[in-house]
Formats: C-alpha cells, sequence, structure tokens
C-alpha cells in the first residue's frame, strides 16, 4: 500500500506525517531524510497496529497541487 506523506521546513529541519496514520511522524535534516524516516516510521505504525489486532487504516490522502 502506498501511503501519501506530508513533508514542512521548520526551524534547521524538516518534519513529516502521514495523514492516513494519526501519529505516523518524522523529523531529519533534509527532505530526503524525512522520506526515510517516515518509511521506517510507517512500517513500526503498521506493525503496531497488526500487534494490537486492529484495523490497518486504507491509504486514501490524494496530494495535489493548484496555481494561486
Amino acid at each position: 500500500m502506498r501511503y501519501a506523506i506530508v513533508i514542512e521546513k521548520a526551524r534547521g529541519n524538516y518534519s513529516g506525517y502521514v495523514p492516513d496514520l494519526p501519529g505516523c511522524v518524522a523529523t531529519g535534516r533534509t527532505p530526503a531524510a524525512v522520506r526515510r524516516e517516515l518509511r521506517k516510521a510507517i512500517r513500526f505504525h503498521l506493525d503496531g497496529l497488526r500487534e494490537d489486532g486492529l484495523k490497518i487504516p486504507r491509504a486514501a490522502a490524494r496530494a495535489e497541487y493548484v496555481k494561486a
């Protein structure tokens, strides 16, 4: 399954989250580092849900860009 991620510039680093997985977050020095950490965080998050016998959320979030 492919989950949408959001990466934002913070003060001195970047942070990211997964809209379909509340609480699944990561930080890093670069956007690439955040993507790597989010991959790990998603796996960890899903493993935890499985271990707890909880339903795995389907990937439903979509990202699009619009001209303003």
